[in-house]
């Protein structure tokens, strides 16, 4: 069912992308900027349309983790594990996110915490030292090419991390409480997300 819906959502953002390229093509060749436009110029809005259409972040698994906060068994780390729905370039470094609780929205900024995932565990890695509520980071976890390490960006669909935040005190997670995600990247389309909290059965859960 996962991968009839993802055939479904690529063939769609593609065939959007398309229809305006080809409005906006027809628009050129139809006179209104036909004057001093060129092949270079079609070729550039061409770009620029897919990546403003088709720019899209999978997030394939979603998981906190539990630890005891004045007396109370609570999620106040989470990894989203995300990859690209298409072979380009993501520059991560101007992606936002956006939590919502039901009663208090924030914004965390990306401030350069990326880092492979090496010998490590998900939520034991040194990256959590810099987290700080605020901010959020990366765990990468295939980057043939390095991209990601060093210049913050997703190149094509063999990259994947853990995007990793820290939830301030007052946003932590008791079982069956909800957080909103909201990933905005610098270009194309917004992803949403509800991480309800499991019942802490154990340390490391899978968000319902």
């Amino acid at each position: 069912m996962g991968k009839l819906l993802t055939t479904g959502l690529t063939s769609l953002l593609l065939l959007i992308a398309l229809m305006l390229i080809g409005i906006t093509v027809a628009s050129i060749l139809t006179g209104q900027t036909a004057g001093n436009s060129s092949e270079k110029d079609l070729e550039q809005i061409t770009e620029e349309t897919i990546d403003e259409i088709s720019t899209y972040l999978q997030i394939k698994d979603q998981k906190g983790k539990y630890r005891e906060i004045d007396g109370e068994q609570k999620i106040d780390k989470i990894a989203l594990w995300i990859t690209p729905l298409f072979n380009q370039e993501i520059d991560l470094s101007q992606l936002t996110i956006q939590l919502n609780n039901g009663e208090t929205v924030i914004f965390l900024v990306y401030d350069g915490n990326s880092v492979n995932l090496g010998p490590n565990s998900i939520f034991d890695h040194p990256i959590w030292n810099n987290m700080n509520g605020g901010n959020f980071g990366f765990i990468s976890i295939v980057d043939m090419d390095k991209s990601l390490v060093s210049y913050d960006t997703f190149n094509d669909c063999s990259d994947n991390a853990y995007l990793v935040i820290k939830l301030p005190e007052f946003m932590t997670l008791s079982k069956h409480e909800k957080i909103i995600v909201t990933l905005f990247p610098s270009t194309g389309i917004t992803r949403t997300i509800e991480l309800k909290a499991p019942l802490p059965i154990n340390s490391v859960v899978s968000f319902d």
